[in-house]
């Protein structure tokens, strides 16, 4: 199956992106340590380090002056994004033995979403308000996650519903093309995301894609995803299940967020 049915794609270590990751680790390991970083960061009772926009790359993807390349990079620009991007500044997510844990402020039924259903979302889609309420604020292009640790398989594994992009771009164009380009981000998107959430749960396949150091995938900017729990008892890095993301955005060009491919 292609990336356009699956929604994702893995690569194997590559000596370019090797480079980049051997930059670009020691700078993570230092941010997830900083105690500023972690009074805004750190959740699930200690055991996820959020670290989002953590990581302190150029524009370009560029750490310490190495450039952020390699086989992932050369299918974004072939196959999504031909033009240069404008890349963001890298989350560095961070999970540790025991996640998800109990957080201040989180209900027993997150909690229970978290444990059961990966905490499974879209990536742009933010909750607002109490009850809370779910609005398009961000249009990303893709998401690239890159290991910079070396992990069990079972430690806390991204997750991925396999083929849910198209249920999500389908739901989602049906939603929005009634409104101008202008006000999605305005538009109220809970129920048709919970409705969509069921669908996928009932028709797609939950695929977990660990990574070892080295590894890295591309995602599908519309697939629902999530973190599986770590296994109860086993052990993992010391600096954790590390992995950077990166998630460029074009606000400009919302129409083509909503575009199938």
């Amino acid at each position: 199956m292609s990336f356009a049915e699956k929604g994702w794609v893995k690569f194997a270590p590559d000596p370019a992106l090797d480079r980049w990751i051997e930059a670009a680790k020691p700078a993570a390991v230092r941010v997830a340590a900083d105690p500023d970083w972690q009074r805004d960061w750190l959740r699930c009772g200690g055991t996820w380090f959020v670290g989002v926009n953590a990581l302190g790359n150029d524009p370009d993807g560029a750490v310490g002056g190495v450039p952020l390349a390699g086989q992932a990079v050369d299918f974004i620009h072939q196959n999504i994004e031909p033009a240069p991007i404008r890349w963001d500044r890298a989350q560095v997510s961070v999970c540790y033995e025991g996640y998800p844990k109990p957080w201040d402020g989180e209900s027993e039924a997150a909690l229970r979403f978290r444990r059961n259903r990966d905490a499974a979302h879209v990536d742009g889609l933010h909750g607002e308000g109490q009850p809370r309420r779910r609005f398009l604020r961000e249009f990303h292009q893709f998401l690239l996650g890159i290991a910079l640790t070396d992990s069990p398989a079972d430690a806390a594994p991204f997750v991925i519903w396999e083929g849910s992009h198209k249920i999500v771009q389908e739901a989602f164009e049906k939603a929005l093309s009634q409104h101008p380009v202008k006000q999605w981000p305005d538009v109220d998107l809970t129920d048709v995301n919970m409705e969509t959430r069921r669908k996928i749960f009932e028709t797609c396949k939950r695929v977990e894609l660990p990574l070892k150091m080295g590894e890295s995938y591309v995602i599908h900017r519309h697939a629902l995803h999530g973190v599986a729990p770590w296994v109860e008892g086993l052990k993992g890095p010391t600096e954790g299940r590390m992995i950077a993301y990166f998630r460029p955005t074009d606000e400009a060009q919302m129409e083509r967020w909503l575009a199938a491919s």
